[in-house]
């Protein structure tokens, strides 16, 4: 089964049907030359450092940089693209009342890596989700071309419907081959890994997965982009990284500093309506001190 592709106006109904189906889809040519000019440029700085993986499933030539929204503006437009909201919301909405930016990384794979195992991502809540709920709706976006040479994305369409110890064969393997500026979709429950690079050149993505607001996020999006840095950000975007509550009660915080009972069990939206300033992760000795000029 090959990876069907379609254009930016393609219906989001046909979309979801696609995904669905296969579980993985890529949209083409979304971004301009000067988009992905951006991207590389706020990037680079991160990349020129020589740490790589140190295991077979980081791989051995391969960078990644996290905390994307809080380093890369042109990469917090890609998070709020709003083809590929919708399509979270209306794919994940059957197992949630809303979702939330889930991982942010830019993933450069070097010359000589190797195949990265084929995995589902679901596997990050260690199987205890059940398999029924789909947990992710996940994109990798083409910052360089993506070849078959230069270890663009295995992938096993149709294989999010599969027994969990099925393997696949050599030819139901396929490769989310696309240009650079293109966008990759697909789910939580689909097997997939990184290809291996066999040419000179650095295949490079930027990945921004989205998940149900009620799950734990892989990356810890309020320590890679604290409040000091999110209160800058479009407030949309902050809701989407979950600087806000997902349910009636979830995500709720307390100032500790705070005796007047202002800040007692509010949702982090108040964190920005207020001077950012006196929300700093407090000392012991800073909370006794606010506590006896209180009393």
């Amino acid at each position: 089964m090959s990876i069907q592709r379609v254009t930016p106006d393609t219906n989001i109904e046909e979309i979801l049907a696609i995904i669905e189906r296969d579980a993985a889809v890529v949209i083409e040519n979304i971004l301009s030359t000067k988009d992905l000019d951006d991207i590389k440029n706020e990037l680079k700085p991160y990349l020129e450092n020589d740490i790589e993986g140190d295991n077979e499933f980081t791989g051995f030539q391969t960078k990644r940089v996290g905390a994307l929204m809080a380093r890369s503006p042109k990469c917090r437009e890609l998070a709020l693209n709003p083809t590929i909201n919708t399509l979270s919301e209306k794919f994940l909405e059957p197992h949630c009342d809303g979702y939330q930016l889930h991982f942010t990384s830019a993933i450069s794979i070097g010359p000589n890596e190797t195949p990265q195992i084929l995995h589902r991502d679901r596997g990050v809540w260690g199987g205890y989700v059940p398999r029924k709920i789909e947990t992710q709706l996940s994109t990798v976006w083409a910052i360089t071309d993506f070849t078959k040479e230069n270890g663009a994305t295995q992938v096993v369409p149709g294989s999010h419907k599969w027994d969990k110890n099925r393997m696949p064969l050599d030819e139901e393997i396929e490769n989310a081959e696309m240009s650079a500026g293109s966008v990759f979709i697909y789910t939580g429950s689909v097997m997939h890994g990184g290809g291996a690079n066999k040419t000179s050149e650095n295949r490079l993505g930027v990945f921004l997965h989205y998940a149900p607001n009620w799950l734990r996020q892989e990356e810890n999006q309020y320590l890679s982009c604290p409040p000091s840095i999110a209160k800058d950000l479009e407030p949309e975007l902050r809701d989407l990284m979950g600087y806000s509550q997902g349910g009636y009660v979830l995500g709720f915080f307390t100032d500790p500093t705070d005796t007047e009972g202002k800040f007692e069990s509010v949702s982090p939206k108040k964190l920005f309506g207020e001077d950012i300033d006196r929300f700093k992760i407090a000392s012991s000795e800073e909370l006794v001190k606010s506590s006896t000029k209180k009393n």
